[in-house]
């Protein structure tokens, strides 16, 4: 087959997939390339419970499973290969992989983000045992229970005023002896009776058997450290991170606009700086990152690649 295609989709989140249907259903030729198994972080939620019209005990593997069969039903090719570089200086754009070099009239870059990690021994094993990265995802699951929340900027803030609804205590651990973040959610937060905050401190260590028990917090002015372990009645409790995340966008930083914190501009049609480049999903700059909110930038980013290609190449 030729590898010159009319779009080209880089990444297999929600977004790209979401990108994959609609482009392939409007007949445009489609080549989805993604390094890892399709997905995106949605493959380690094993529960979704917030995506409309999802079926019941709907999970991140099964909900990817059927994106990527209605790409493959509408005929959108799904290559597992790496992008190591891109050139979008040219009409036809070129997209370089570790099999091969493809062109496309248009590109939709989905490459997505992830939640910047504590990196302390235990994280990666409780991660969706109690371990967490977003509060709209996993709240509900933290109901009446006691939650940790992680950071001090103003997301983290944002983010234990959101788990203050649900959990029935919330503690948030600063590493510093004061919070950066706006005043008004600063004030927000300390007239809130069920949060507490524990200064000066960060994560040392994550336990638990299957699921997350205790937590260990290191002082950082006098190295002091002090576990908390679940209440005998919870069996568990939740630990929420919020200390940044990171977008896959190294690639893109010499020829695509991107935020002081490295996430892609674009305007609400998924346009960046450059025409006949989109993108969608995470690694956007936006102010909600879902599932549902990735495919609809996925759908939007395909409709309108089928537009600019219309008017470019016809």
């Amino acid at each position: 087959m030729s590898n010159i295609y009319d779009v080209v989709i880089i990444g297999a989140g929600p977004a790209g997939l979401a990108a994959g249907i609609y482009a392939a259903r409007a007949k445009l030729s489609t080549l989805i390339l993604e390094k890892d198994s399709p997905g995106g972080q949605i493959v380690i939620t094993e529960e979704v419970a917030n995506y409309p019209g999802s079926v019941e005990n709907a999970t991140g593997p099964s909900l990817v499973a059927r994106m990527l069969e209605q790409c493959r039903e509408f005929g959108a090719e799904q290559k597992k290969e790496a992008v190591i570089s891109v050139d979008f200086s040219g009409k036809l754009k070129k997209i370089t992989s570790s099999a091969a070099t493809y062109e496309a009239k248009a590109v939709i870059v989905a490459a997505g983000a992830i939640p910047r990690k504590i990196c302390c021994p235990g994280e990666n094993d409780l991660v969706g045992k109690g371990v967490s990265y977003c509060a709209t995802c996993d709240a509900d699951f933290f109901t009446d229970l006691e939650v940790f929340c992680i950071g001090g900027g103003d997301t983290a803030l944002e983010e234990a005023l959101y788990l203050s609804k649900f959990a029935r205590k919330v503690s948030i651990v600063h590493r510093r002896n004061e919070f950066r973040a706006a005043k008004s959610i600063v004030d927000k937060v300390l007239k809130n009776p069920k949060i507490s905050i524990i200064y000066d401190s960060v994560v040392e260590e994550l336990k638990g058997d299957g699921i997350l028990e205790s937590l260990s917090l290191r002082n950082v002015k006098t190295n002091e450290l002090t576990e908390y372990k679940a209440a005998e009645c919870d069996g568990t409790f939740g630990c929420f991170v919020f200390i940044g995340s990171l977008p896959h966008s190294e690639l893109f930083k010499d020829s695509l606009k991107l935020s002081d914190d490295g996430y892609i501009c674009t305007d609400e049609d998924m346009k960046t700086n450059i025409p006949g480049v989109f993108a969608a999903g995470d690694i956007r700059v936006k102010s909600l990152r879902q599932v549902v909110t990735a495919a609809a930038d996925g759908a939007i980013a395909a409709v309108q690649a089928d537009k600019y290609i219309e008017t470019a190449f016809n």
